[in-house]
């Protein structure tokens, strides 16, 4: 039985080195994504969509398997998804976002709230890969991942919330093996995620030196350092969601809420 800490690093989620203008200073959050977007007028047009496109991309499958969750077909559901995000990154529900300012998850759930219940079809549906669309992944690939957690009793809006918070927690992971495999340390990465989130460790400390070769300090090192980077990664991924740095505590601690429940 590996006596290890639990994999995920509480109570700490800030990060504990930032870096100068980074994710952990105060000046990051003058320019996060979702402060960009509420901020038009003040950059241009095409700052401000790319950064919505960009928080877009990452909630593609959580709306996907909202509405599913009402009752649509997977390729009626593809269909509407992509329609939603195809008028909404037209500019078509945005003029909302100064009179619901907040959290971006929020905010893109209650435009798709209203989507849905106005019920707006276009005559000649857009196709998956058309104009103004994302990149998602393949009615397949979403219908597989959507029946995957068909064992979950969660409304249709904790659902979402439980996508939006995997969808993001992903997208940390990824980065932070593209960071080691940038460094020409992928092996590392590979041997150590165990001790990252939401997982049980299968070796100790000690097994894991000795398969690596080293000793037991250095790997504590090595895993401290992981998370830490880990840390960072994810601290700067939630802000660039909110509009004000003093949110991110709060987002963070409702994301654990969210994987608890």
């Amino acid at each position: 039985m590996n006596s290890n800490p639990t994999p995920f690093p509480p109570p700490e989620l800030h990060d504990p080195t930032p870096t100068p203008g980074g994710a952990g200073s105060a000046d990051a959050f003058k320019t996060t994504q979702w402060s960009i977007i509420l901020s038009a007028g003040a950059v241009s047009e095409s700052v401000s969509r790319g950064a919505l496109e960009r928080l877009c991309s990452v909630y593609w499958f959580p709306i996907f398997a909202f509405v599913r969750r009402q009752g649509r077909s997977p390729e009626d559901a593809q269909d509407l998804t992509q329609e939603f995000f195809a008028r909404f990154l037209e500019h078509g529900y945005f003029a909302r976002a100064d009179r619901e300012r907040g959290r971006f998850r929020s905010f893109l759930l209650t435009c798709l709230k209203h989507f849905l219940n106005e019920d707006w079809r276009r005559s000649t549906r857009i196709k998956r890969g058309g104009p103004n669309a994302l990149q998602p992944l393949s009615v397949e690939d979403a219908e597989l991942r959507y029946a995957a957690g068909l064992r979950d009793t969660l409304s249709p809006d904790h659902l979402y919330e439980r996508r939006w918070a995997e969808a993001l927690l992903e997208r940390v992971l990824h980065q932070l093996q593209a960071d080691y495999a940038a460094t020409g340390r992928s092996d590392v990465y590979r041997q150590l995620q165990q001790f990252l989130w939401g997982r049980q460790a299968e070796l100790s400390y000690a097994d894991m030196a000795t398969r690596l070769g080293i000793n037991e300090g250095a790997v504590k090192v090595a895993v401290h350092r992981l998370r830490q980077r880990f840390r960072h990664l994810l601290h700067r991924e939630v802000a660039q969601t909110v509009e004000h740095g003093g949110e991110v505590e709060a987002e963070l601690r409702y994301l654990l809420e969210v994987f608890a429940r």
